[in-house]
């Protein structure tokens, strides 16, 4: 098994709480702040599962601190996966 790990910016908006994974181009969103973590965690595991099932290189993940001085609004935690 592989681990991947990658930065998460979360922010409400209206009346959803919406996860954007900068460095993948993915958005999630959720009822409550736990459920979008949640599907946050399930989304980045069907990527990666998706990338290793069919050999596309999965790049190097931006720094924590680089996502978090840019998003200084925003709640940015680490989200990770087991493939």
């Amino acid at each position: 098994m592989k681990q991947y790990l990658f930065s998460a910016i979360f922010y409400k908006e209206d009346d959803k709480f919406i996860v954007l994974f900068p460095d993948l181009g993915i958005t999630i969103d959720g009822d409550t702040i736990e459920d979008a973590y949640l599907f946050a965690k399930e989304s980045l595991r069907v990527y990666c599962s998706y990338a290793e099932k069919f050999d596309i290189e999965i790049e190097m993940p931006s720094r924590f601190e680089d996502v978090l001085k840019k998003n200084p609004r925003d709640l940015v935690m680490l989200v990770d996966c087991l493939v």
